[in-house]
C-alpha cells in the first residue's frame, strides 16, 4: 500500500510522466495498482525494463513500504520527480 494506505492512487504528475515516455518511444506499463511498495512504472526500450518510483517533489520522501521493496529488489530501481528525471533515469539504462 502507499503512503495513505491505498494501491493505485499515483502523484499529480504520474500522468505526465507516463504520456511524456510513451512519445519518445518508451512502453510504459503502471503498476501503481500493485501496491506494497511496488514501484509506479516499468519502462521498456530496446530489449532494457527500467523500474520507477514517482515522486510529487523532491520533498515526498519514499514510504515505509517502499523503502522496504528497494531495499529486498536485487535490481534497478530509481525514483523521478519530473518528466526531465523520467527521461535520465531511462537514457542512462541503454
Amino acid at each position: 500500500m502507499n503512503r495513505r494506505g491505498h494501491a493505485g492512487r499515483v502523484d499529480a504528475n504520474h500522468v505526465e510522466i507516463v504520456k511524456a515516455l510513451r512519445a519518445i518511444g518508451y512502453s510504459v506499463q503502471s503498476l501503481a495498482s500493485v501496491g506494497g511498495g511496488t514501484p509506479d512504472l516499468l519502462v521498456g526500450h530496446r530489449g532494457k525494463n527500467v523500474l520507477i518510483e514517482i515522486k510529487a517533489s523532491p520533498k515526498h520522501k519514499l514510504t515505509d513500504d517502499e523503502i522496504a521493496w528497494h531495499a529486498r529488489w536485487a535490481g534497478q530501481v530509481a525514483v523521478a520527480c519530473s518528466v526531465e528525471d523520467a527521461v535520465e533515469i531511462v537514457s542512462g539504462a541503454q
